[in-house]
């Protein structure tokens, strides 16, 4: 499953970085962090007008480090971890664990793990409801899949050889272990999530 997944995004996905950003190869985490934010920002203003509705940039974007970072609803962040918080708009991140998974897997941990969260920013705008967290969680990831596709196609974003392969390293290390859909946690397996990914590649943010 995952190798029929790899290619079907060969020829066609890659995360890398904007060409203005990167004309000499030095690029940095901070450069892939403020460029997958306002690059899928930009993205969602533009999908709102298209529906003639206005989009709701987040609030904050919150770099923390272990334990210390926002609490939401009462509930403190956590080390590890990216969040969403619909009760202040807002995207937090550990930014430790991010640098080191940009690190060991590649920028393409960013260009999931961003556009993830923002895709929970826009189910909260949109006030899509779920029965169970797990559905709210593979919407995310074709969120994600359809607007790294949209940015590499405008041009916004270029194309780097074993790009794919970073791409479902990441989503793979963030599956869960079973098919627990009962589970008030779940995020989907790594096959699942691969898959949402991909359907959202493939066919835009409209098929999530």
């Amino acid at each position: 499953m995952i190798a029929a997944l790899l290619i079907l995004l060969a020829t066609a996905c890659g995360i890398a970085r904007p060409p203005s950003m990167d004309s000499q190869g030095a690029d940095s985490f901070e450069d892939d962090i403020r460029a997958a934010r306002t690059l899928t920002e930009e993205f969602w203003k533009q999908q709102f007008q298209r529906l003639g509705q206005t989009y709701r940039p987040v609030t904050d974007f919150i770099p923390y480090s272990g334990n210390s970072g926002p609490a939401c609803g009462g509930e403190p962040s956590v080390p590890n971890n990216a969040f969403y918080c619909p009760l202040g708009h807002f995207i937090a991140y550990d930014q430790g664990w991010m640098e080191s998974l940009w690190n060991e897997m590649g920028d393409g941990s960013v260009y999931v793990i961003i556009p993830h969260e923002f895709g929970h920013a826009i189910q909260a705008q949109l006030q899509t409801g779920f029965e169970l967290n797990v559905q709210a969680e593979l919407q995310a990831d074709c969120y994600a899949g359809g607007t790294l596709s949209a940015l590499v196609s405008s041009g916004a974003l270029t194309t780097e050889e074993g790009d794919e392969n970073e791409l479902f390293v990441s989503l793979e290390a963030a599956g869960d272990p079973t098919d627990d859909w009962l589970n008030p946690a779940a995020h989907g397996t790594a096959e699942q999530r691969q898959a949402s990914f991909v359907s959202g590649y493939r066919s835009g943010v409209g098929a999530c």
